[in-house]
């Protein structure tokens, strides 16, 4: 009997009535016509004894292999510079940089992974569109969705970045149908949306309180049932524009999973995994880094949101696969009863997938958790392209290339953004001036100082040519890669004492355990004392615009995007603005800066990144 994965739109339930449909991306309307060490528990021993046949035959123990990613964020080609490199730890203690990433390379992977495996099942943890390239970004994403059906993924969960143009765009990912604005983009064929099913358990309609999305998927094959249910972050309306989530309301992920556990349950499915867009932070940067330590279970090698989570999650579910914070980790954290369960999460950009076996128990139709077993794996780019993921790729470059090959500007080195991992990235003091000269005349808003989210800098302007261009050229597709939101540049007034305020959230209330450090245009400047805490950490008295410490009783006109403007990331005090002014998008604006302060004989220099100053 073959696996229950076949696409039926009808069995997948989304209401998109009352949610509103983002403007990002309008752009198009206007276009003309090796592997890891990190394991977690150890296979049964006596498995061959009790029948188990690795997945081969029928004895009362088979092997499940469950291939997993998440993060992906449209990266159908290999993601340029640091951001397509993962870190791995050697033997002798060093650590070395490897080249990651790449569709046409990761569908390599997992067919090559899969041979040998009577029953496979690929899943991921969201984010699998949104904030992507141009090659997928350009056409609303629709190159992704048909790559990860190329790739034969059975279920995902959603994602913040799902939500990016809402829930109307959700839908039509899924069920396919040309776009309601940019219409269809390839001549005399429709889009056909996702053959695998989203999942949002604790996504609903806030009028009637009906999921979003189908909660959970069953996968099937020859009596083996593996239930999975997907959940996004509970402060995805905190990290979306407002316009994304309209008309949603997202609930606790513990209480959903745990909701939707007992559901199952009744169904009669006792094997369960979790597919969940939060995730941790891991004390080591490497992929292979070893996150139980004394193999004890305890979780003390990851921290963040997924911890108590994972703590707190109906100890039926048998494994967690997670996402959100573009980290890699194979790791055992113990459940409510005390026992340890695997949580992973494989990086960002389809740089890794974890490889983990879940060994099924025919007689008790459940997981025998001292069997489970979990690695990460680098998806290299030394095996051969996936012939049919290069076509698909192909098609849609050759549709972009009259608007993602303009040159824009030049570098005269990397420049650094996402794969910066200073609290002041060169790539975004860039943009924050960027942003600042492009708003600062009168008729434009007179912005006096820029702020930008560390979070919408996607990508680094590359030195080294990604195709005939040149070194140095920066062409549309790469700022697009850097800017992809095309967010609207807002100016508000802003009191010296809610900049101040903002400036210190960074630090505290919601960013306390994930801080984000907003980027500065120049001439403001502060001190960030990192070895004090919360809001204390933005030393008092050393905020500066020009030289001149901030008045908390003056105004100042402030441009940031729409995102930051209405609070986005936990910036409440940003949306105290008024006398607001809409200018041009922050992309607009960035190729702007690029065109007037670059050429080929004087190119664009690294920023010194000097304006935040850190004590650690």
């Amino acid at each position: 009997m073959a696996a229950t994965r076949k696409k039926n739109t009808a069995g997948r339930r989304i209401l998109v009535a009352g949610a509103g449909l983002a403007t990002v991306g309008a752009l198009v309307a206007a276009m003309p016509a090796g592997a890891s060490e990190d394991r977690v528990g150890a296979t049964a021993a006596s498995q061959q004894e009790s029948g188990g046949t690795n997945g081969q035959g029928w004895g009362r123990l088979v092997d499940v292999q469950l291939l997993s990613f998440n993060d992906l964020h449209g990266n159908l080609e290999p993601p340029a510079g640091s951001s397509g490199q993962v870190t791995r730890v050697k033997e002798d203690g060093t650590t070395e940089k490897i080249d990651a990433g790449g569709v046409e390379y990761l569908a390599t992977h997992l067919r090559q992974a899969r041979q040998g495996n009577r029953y496979s099942i690929t899943a991921a943890a969201g984010d699998m569109i949104g904030a992507s390239p141009l090659l997928s970004g350009l056409f609303h994403d629709e190159p992704t969705i048909e790559a990860l059906n190329e790739l034969d993924l059975d279920v995902t969960s959603v994602g913040n970045h799902e939500f990016d143009e809402g829930a109307r765009e959700l839908a039509r990912m899924q069920n396919g149908g040309c776009h309601p604005t940019a219409g269809c983009f390839t001549k005399d064929q429709k889009f056909d949306g996702a053959d695998f099913p989203y999942l949002a358990a604790n996504v609903t309609d806030e009028k009637t309180g009906k999921p979003l999305l189908d909660p959970t998927f069953i996968w099937e094959k020859d009596g083996v049932r593996i239930g999975f249910i997907g959940v996004t972050l509970e402060g995805t309306p905190n990290v979306v524009t407002a316009e994304g989530v309209k008309g949603l309301k997202f609930g606790d992920e513990v209480e959903t999973i745990n909701k939707y556990t007992k559901i199952l349950e009744r169904k009669g499915v006792k094997s369960i995994v979790a597919l969940v867009h939060e995730g941790g932070m891991p004390a080591s940067a490497a992929y292979n880094y070893n996150c139980d330590g004394d193999g004890d279970g305890d979780g003390e090698g990851v921290s963040g949101a997924i911890v108590d989570i994972a703590k707190n999650v109906s100890p039926q579910v048998d494994a967690l696969v997670t996402g959100h914070t573009h980290q890699a980790y194979v790791c055992s954290i113990p459940d409510p009863a005390g026992r340890p369960r695997l949580v992973t999460s494989a990086s960002s950009f389809g740089k890794l997938y974890t490889d983990t076996t879940l060994t099924y128990d025919r007689r008790t139709k459940d997981i025998v958790r001292t069997a489970v077993s979990s690695a990460n794996h680098v998806v290299s780019r030394d095996v051969p392209k996936a012939a049919d993921i290069s076509e698909l790729i192909s098609g849609w470059k050759e549709l972009a290339a009259p608007i993602a090959n303009r040159p824009q500007g030049w570098i005269a080195a990397d420049i650094n953004g996402r794969g910066s991992t200073a609290y002041e990235k060169p790539l975004g003091d860039v943009i924050a001036d960027a942003q600042l000269e492009g708003l600062a005349p009168a008729d434009k808003g007179g912005a006096q100082l820029a702020l930008m989210n560390p979070g919408g800098i996607r990508a680094d302007l590359v030195y080294k040519a990604a195709g005939a261009e040149g070194d140095g050229v920066v062409t549309y597709g790469e700022s697009f890669t850097v800017q992809p939101f095309t967010n609207m540049m807002n100016v508000v007034d802003l009191s010296g004492a809610n900049l101040i305020a903002a400036l210190k959230q960074q630090v505290s209330g919601s960013n306390l355990n994930s801080i984000k450090i907003l980027q500065v245009s120049k001439g403001l400047t502060y001190t960030l004392d990192m070895t004090k805490t919360g809001a204390d950490r933005v030393v008092d008295g050393t905020i500066k615009l020009n030289g001149e410490p901030i008045d908390p009783a003056k105004t100042y006109r402030v441009a940031m995007n729409e995102f930051l403007a209405g609070g986005g990331d936990g910036f409440a005090a940003l949306a105290t603005g008024t006398n607001k002014l809409v200018g041009a998008s922050d992309l607009d604006v960035f190729n702007a800066y690029l065109a007037a302060h670059s050429s080929a004989t004087a190119p664009l220099q690294v920023p010194a990144a000097n304006r935040i100053t850190v004590v650690q």
